[in-house]
């Protein structure tokens, strides 16, 4: 478990899970603080942590219930025909699934930043909370929209990666700990640098596309799909890894770049 966790692509793979999770989370936070703000002063904090906390419990059962999914991987219907083959199994239609939906979800989220950025906090804003225990409710309710997304992005990094399922299994924990954790301590100056520089969370939703194109593609991979006699390979993350490498380095540049000419 620790020669695995400890290879490069396993690091590769927590470093950018957990970049990746924190910025999904920037929605969570602006929301989970809409509600506590509700809240009296003194039990606002309060509200945060034990909602964070309990998020993150939510999100470690769903991981384990989505990875018991994902381990079924044993075909139970097969298709052949002249043009198309293919051995369908429980794992390929969740990764085939959740890649249609991330790919749904990131472009939907992405169009209503930029046409409607304040739809979903003025409902957040507009439902009542009197009591602690109704904000913390509503806190994991928020979390558990948020949470479908962040652990299809989990599964989408760390699928393949050992052949052994609970060592992906505990890589997938780590990450969405370390990302609560930091969420939970750094909240307020991640929520302002992001709200300072939102093409961030923009290139986060669109990281999200592509891993929503490679949980489809290694869906039909994992299916041996072959399509007019050529067969479908999975994408090695590698790939994913230089691309989101090279999008933050350039977006690096363009924040350089408008420091100095403000400056």
């Amino acid at each position: 478990m620790l020669d695995f966790l400890l290879t490069s692509d396993a690091i590769m793979a927590l470093l950018t899970l957990t970049f990746l999770e924190i910025i999904l989370g920037i929605d969570n936070i602006v929301f989970i603080s809409i509600a506590a703000n509700k809240l009296p002063e003194h039990q606002r904090g309060k509200a945060t942590n034990i909602g964070l906390t309990l998020a993150m419990v939510q999100r470690i059962v769903l991981l384990f219930f989505v990875s018991a999914l994902i381990s079924l991987k044993e075909p139970f219907y097969s298709i052949s025909t002249s043009w198309l083959q293919l051995h369908i199994s429980w794992q390929a239609i969740i990764l085939f699934s959740g890649g249609l939906f991330l790919i749904y979800k990131s472009t939907s989220e992405i169009r209503e930043k930029v046409e409607t950025p304040e739809h979903d906090s003025n409902e957040v804003k507009g439902k009542k909370i009197n009591s602690l225990s109704q904000a913390i409710v509503q806190i994991l309710l928020i979390d558990f929209i948020f949470s479908i997304d962040s652990i299809l992005t989990a599964v989408g990094m760390t699928n393949g990666l050992s052949p052994n399922h609970n060592e992906n299994l505990v890589l997938m924990i780590i990450a969405v700990f370390i990302s609560i954790a930091i969420m939970i301590g750094f909240a307020n100056p991640i929520r302002k640098f992001i709200n300072t520089h939102p093409s961030i969370q923009l290139l986060g939703l669109a990281f999200l596309i592509l891993i929503g194109f490679m949980l489809i593609t290694e869906a039909a991979h994992l299916s041996e799909t072959e399509l007019f006699g050529k067969t479908v390979g999975a994408i090695p993350k590698g790939y994913l890894y230089f691309a989101i490498a090279f999008s933050l380095f350039v977006e690096f540049l363009n924040f350089r770049i408008t420091k100095k000419k403000k400056q």
